[in-house]
């Protein structure tokens, strides 16, 4: 691992959730969310699910699910989806503690984060046609690192464009790239 070190051995092992802990994991998250939402006063009803995260990260059968929904629930998602990545942050911190082990809850409000990456992929997919019209890069709103995955994700394998993320911190954001033409 460095100038005159020996060799190290690195030992990794899949750890996986067996059912009946990932319900109770599951059953904890829930409650935490419930107490946090009866704090704030917010009337909602909490739902988990099996289902795969729109782009959190994690084997889709291995993330917590939790599906919030009720009336008026615009003050849970905040501006840009701050407030809802803030709750999801606490629900996480706070089940890590109780069950000691780090675990990939996606929270969502009535369908929002769903909304959100369907919308930011036809928008990958618009602004890559307009820098291949225009053979000029295009920068994208600053967005946080989820966001801007999704974006990387959908152009991929667009053989006309590239996409590179830019920027420190808050104003971190994806710029679309014109490809060169490979010469023949």
């Amino acid at each position: 691992m460095g100038l005159g070190a020996e060799e190290a051995t690195v030992r990794v092992k899949l750890l996986v959730m067996e059912p009946e802990e990932r319900s109770e994991i599951a059953g904890a998250a829930k409650e935490v969310l419930e107490s946090l939402l009866a704090r704030l006063g917010v009337e909602a009803s909490v739902v988990s699910e099996a289902k795969p995260p729109f782009d959190e990260g994690g084997e889709a059968s291995e993330v917590i699910t939790l599906d919030v929904t009720g009336d008026d629930l615009g003050i849970l998602i905040g501006r840009r989806g701050q407030t809802l990545a803030a709750l999801q942050h606490m629900v996480r911190l706070i089940v890590a503690h109780q069950v000691k082990a780090r675990v990939p809850i996606v929270i969502d409000v009535e369908g929002y984060k769903q909304r959100r990456y369907e919308a930011l992929q036809a928008l990958a997919r618009r602004v890559a046609e307009q820098v291949k019209e225009r053979k000029k890069p295009f920068a994208l709103e600053p967005m946080p690192a989820y966001e801007r995955r999704i974006i990387h994700l959908a152009l991929a394998d667009d053989p006309d464009v590239a996409t590179e993320s830019t920027g420190v911190g808050e104003v971190r954001k994806v710029v679309i790239v014109p490809r060169e033409p490979k010469p023949d």
